[in-house]
């Protein structure tokens, strides 16, 4: 597949048979946005020397060397999500937050639903961090070098595996705001209406976008607003506690994380840019050349 450069193309291609263009996606806002977004979350674990929470919280209490590790996983934030936005560095930089991402989805999340299979909890911590390792396999599938030949992980067959990684963790996702609808409704501003209805509402929307982009019904559409209302839910949720003084570290680090997974789903979202809006994709476990 060849990968050059061509200014009018700014957009992403379904079956990804056209040439690429690797231009266009690093000015593709999704791609900045996902890019900032891993270097203010390592930003983070610099000024605070911890492992960040919510998110990358080590299994093992008073592990020997914590904060070594804590400051070497958030250079590794910072370095690749600057990285991205430097067009010679974007490659080695959107594979190894790839294997950084799916580190952490393996190791730390997934031997938690091995163990407590039954608690949806374990599983809302993996499908969040699946989201994010969907968007930087979308975009390592985008700019890695196949020499023309689809790949598990790269080209279209990367990109179609991500958006199939993508639209089984969303029900993780939703499934949780009926769950533990309690403690989403404490989540939802005091001043909108309903707020059970809202968690049900948004947990249903999940799910929905799960069965659309996995069945290719209108897919551009279902990962745009899912997208779309991942940011809703980060703007309104975490976004009024960043202005309370001091900040409050919780809040700070939520609202970068939520943001993340939101960045992840924009990013799939992206990916099936120049299908229209209301057409019928490929199901989310196809190419569009099988």
């Amino acid at each position: 597949m060849e990968r050059s450069i061509h200014p009018d193309r700014t957009t992403f291609t379904d079956s990804l048979s056209a040439t690429t263009d690797a231009k266009a996606l690093s000015m593709s806002l999704a791609y900045v946005a996902f890019a900032i977004v891993m270097a203010a979350l390592g930003v983070i674990g610099l000024i605070y020397g911890d492992v960040a929470l919510v998110w990358q919280r080590i299994p093992i209490e008073h592990m020997p060397g914590q904060q070594l590790l804590a400051y070497a996983f958030a250079v590794i934030e910072l370095a690749t999500g600057i990285g991205l936005l430097i067009r010679p560095l974007a490659k080695p930089a959107a594979a190894i937050l790839f294997v950084y991402m799916v580190l952490w989805a393996v190791l730390l999340k997934l031997p938690a639903v091995v163990a407590v299979p039954q608690m949806e909890a374990t599983w809302l911590g993996f499908g969040e961090i699946a989201v994010i390792v969907a968007g930087a396999w979308v975009i390592y599938a985008w700019l890695a070098d196949n020499d023309g030949k689809p790949a598990f992980l790269a080209g279209s067959k990367g990109i179609r595996n991500a958006r199939l990684l993508f639209s089984l963790s969303l029900p993780m996702i939703g499934l949780s705001h009926f769950f533990y609808s309690p403690q989403t409704v404490e989540l939802v501003p005091s001043w909108l209406p309903l707020p059970l209805g809202w968690a049900y509402l948004t947990g249903a929307g999940s799910i929905a976008a799960c069965i659309a982009v996995l069945f290719g019904i209108f897919p551009r559409l279902a990962a745009t607003l899912e997208a779309a209302m991942l940011w809703v839910i980060t703007l309104l949720v975490w976004g009024p506690k960043l202005f309370a003084m001091p900040v409050d570290r919780l809040a700070l680090t939520a609202f970068v994380i939520s943001a993340a997974i939101a960045c992840g789903a924009w990013v799939v979202a992206e990916s099936y840019r120049g299908l229209p809006w209301l057409a019928l994709g490929a199901p989310a476990w196809k190419t569009t050349a099988e």
